[in-house]
């Protein structure tokens, strides 16, 4: 009797000791004790059991399988604790071929990890059938496996079959609702999501923190804010706000509904901020245009000694475009590749965008080519950027491209193709590709497709065919439709039309201060300073200001900025020097000032002068003066490039042999050679 005794307390301590070994991660020690059990030949379910579990929390997976292997019996145990730690490891598909030994038994625990497994790779097929034997065995209705399942139907995008699982919840579960929220929101169903929160909402007490991760995604979504501040105030008092991915939350929720600042306080009170947090943060003063404040929390975050990561990078490279800030964007390229992140799908797309919104489509080109893996955003890309950069052919090229490379288009890639027809004139392709080509692919044409297509009728002069079709399209509404056909009713000297177009549009929007420019633009064209000052007292009585015409240039690590007609930059006598040689050069070769752009009726030596100081030729003379002979100019400006500047700087590019780049309010002007990729119609 005694020896049975001995036996049981021997395999008593060799499990605490290999409890203890797999706590400390002591692999030297529990493999000492596998070699004594063999030697001693005391082995038993439970001692096989422990020894899975240790090599299994040691990372020693393989070690684990081979006693799994050896064991001449099993149980349900042996099998979960194997599984798990396949899970644990990622080897989702590992586990699930555990399967087919079905001589360990199934129970809810190992129905529950083999349902979890299926969800990690998305495999619907098999998650169903563990479904399926879940029912028949009667455990469907176990917490674990019911979660499990309803967590699988989530993560492979069913969720009409979610919702029936769903149907079944008995009083509330955190983790039920969380899965449903977020599968709603992973799929963009946001009417699912919102009718599961209202049933949340009675419940705020037995949230877990992420259950307020999930409805704060949900305020995001909807940019719901006045929920989301009620969320916050239930997060405060239970102290969830300091729990930092409650406070990643916060921040991306504040972020979405355009709260920068309330974002960067739901920031600031965490007591540790990880890379999550960090890029929460600058994601939301990017995506409320606060680029420059974005690029110094970058700068922040590495001082804190926080290493970035794909998604940093990605945030920081679309905040340099934000602001074509070309020079700080190579600085993060290189950085990019330093780190190993170069090859990350997301940093890719973000060096095309910095590269193309700085003026380098061709560096956007450079890195497309180079990229190992390409999605539907890296070819939008690039078909936006050429036609941005007025390369229409280009972009025509690179959608046949994506088209031959199975790539299926998206609305985004429409907005560039109908774009880059507009630049070509190309009506009957444009058309096929609204009418015929989108419908095929089910993308249904919306207000910037349409806007493209006004675009077009007003390039090649078809202004009362425009005007029809704004109406009869519904986007009567639409002011940047009406601003297109107003434009063109100027470039095409066709007032009447144009006055009527601008009375449209202020009835739209009164204070537009877009539209009283051209119109005192056709009115000064036309000689009509009568109309000129009609237009300006409606602009008083309203109290509309036309901006300043602002132009800023990158000139080594500074920014130096421009208002036109102001003469208060510390090298301005060096620049007024510099731009009256230029206007002799360019005089010699057939300049003529502009009058006509010139809104004040004054005599014409004046307007000469006017023309001279306007924002974009102070920001070129002064790049001229501090740039390396041969190197690019890049200029940024507020408004459109006016007619008079858009000569001159055509005709400086040639005097001088540069290529000169103006990124305006409406787009990019590449000049080269005395030629622009606007083709003039700009």
């Amino acid at each position: 009797m005694a020896r049975p005794c001995g036996a049981a307390l021997q395999r008593h301590a060799a499990v605490a000791v290999l409890r203890a070994a797999a706590a400390a991660g002591d692999l030297s020690k529990g493999k000492a004790l596998h070699a004594r059990l063999i030697t001693a030949g005391h082995f038993d379910v439970v001692l096989h059991n422990n020894l899975i579990s240790f090599y299994a929390k040691c990372g020693r997976l393989g070690l684990a399988r081979k006693v799994f292997d050896a064991m001449p019996f099993r149980n349900a145990v042996s099998g979960n604790l194997l599984m798990s730690g396949y899970a644990s490891s990622g080897r989702h598909k590992d586990s699930l071929a555990l399967l087919r030994v079905v001589d360990f038994g199934l129970n809810e625990y190992v129905l529950s990890a083999a349902v979890s497994a299926t969800a990690n790779v998305r495999s619907y097929d098999m998650g169903r059938q563990c479904h399926g034997y879940a029912v028949k065995a009667g455990l469907a209705e176990q917490r674990y496996v019911f979660n499990a399942v309803l967590y699988m139907y989530c993560q492979c995008a069913h969720m009409e079959d979610a919702a029936k699982v769903f149907e079944n919840v008995s009083g509330f579960d955190a983790f039920a609702f969380n899965s449903m929220i977020n599968g709603f929101l992973d799929r963009g169903q946001l009417d699912g999501s919102f009718g599961i929160v209202r049933s949340m909402t009675g419940e705020v007490e037995k949230w877990d923190y992420v259950s307020y991760v999930a409805v704060l995604g949900h305020c995001a979504s909807m940019k719901d804010f006045v929920l989301g501040i009620q969320v916050h105030a239930q997060a405060l008092k239970k102290r969830l706000e300091l729990n930092v991915y409650v406070g990643s939350a916060l921040v991306d929720m504040y972020g979405k509904c355009d709260h920068a600042h309330d974002a960067n306080r739901a920031f600031e009170v965490l007591p540790e901020k990880n890379v999550v947090s960090w890029t929460a943060v600058m994601t939301a003063y990017n995506q409320n245009e606060l680029y420059e404040d974005a690029l110094q929390l970058f700068l922040d975050m590495e001082m804190e000694g926080v290493q970035p990561n794909e998604f940093t990078y990605a945030v920081a490279l679309n905040s340099c475009a934000g602001l074509a800030a070309l020079r700080t964007g190579n600085t993060l390229g290189a950085c990019v590749m330093k780190s190993g992140h170069w090859d990350h799908l997301l940093v890719g797309n973000g060096l095309m965008n910095m590269y193309s919104k700085s003026g380098s489509i061709e560096d956007a080109h450079r890195v497309f080519i180079s990229m190992p893996l390409r999605d539907v955003v890296s070819w939008n890309l690039m078909i936006t950027g050429y036609a941005h950069h007025g390369l229409a052919k280009e972009a025509m090229e690179a959608f046949h491209s994506m088209l031959s490379a199975a790539v299926v288009p998206s609305y985004v890639t429409f907005v560039g193709v109908l774009s880059a027809c507009a630049q070509l004139g190309l009506v009957d392709e444009a058309f096929y590709y609204l009418n015929t080509m989108m419908k095929e692919v089910g993308i249904t044409p919306g207000k910037e497709h349409y806007t493209c297509m006004v675009g077009l009728l007003c390039r090649v002069g078809r202004l009362d065919e425009a005007e029809r079709f704004i109406v009869n399209n519904c986007i009567g509404t639409d002011v940047v439709a009406w601003r297109s056909l107003l434009s063109s009713c100027q470039v095409y000297k066709n007032y009447g039309l144009g006055h009527r177009v601008a009375e449209q549009i202020l009835q739209l929007e009164p204070n537009d201060i877009g539209t009283y420019v051209l119109l005192s633009n056709m009115c000064a064209k036309a000689n009509r300073w009568d109309g000129v000052v009609k237009v300006r007292k409606h602009m008083r009585e309203r109290g509309v200001r036309k901006p300043p015409g602002v132009s800023w240039i990158h000139v080594g690590s500074d920014v130096h900025v421009f208002t036109s007609e102001e003469k208060v930059h510390p090298q301005m006598d060096q620049i007024t020097e510099k731009l009256e040689e230029l206007i002799d050069q360019i005089k010699a070769i057939g300049y003529v000032p502009n009058f006509a752009v010139v809104l004040h009726d004054i005599e014409d030596e004046q307007k000469e002068e006017h023309l001279m100081y306007h924002s974009e030729k102070l920001a070129l003379a002064f790049g001229l003066l501090h740039t390396p002979k041969g190197a690019t100019i890049h200029i940024m400006k507020n408004l459109r490039i006016c007619d008079d500047c858009h000569v001159a700087i055509k005709l400086i590019s040639v005097v001088t042999s540069r290529k000169i780049v103006v990124r305006d309010a409406v787009r990019f002007h590449c000049i080269e050679g005395g030629v622009c990729s606007c083709n003039d119609y700009w």
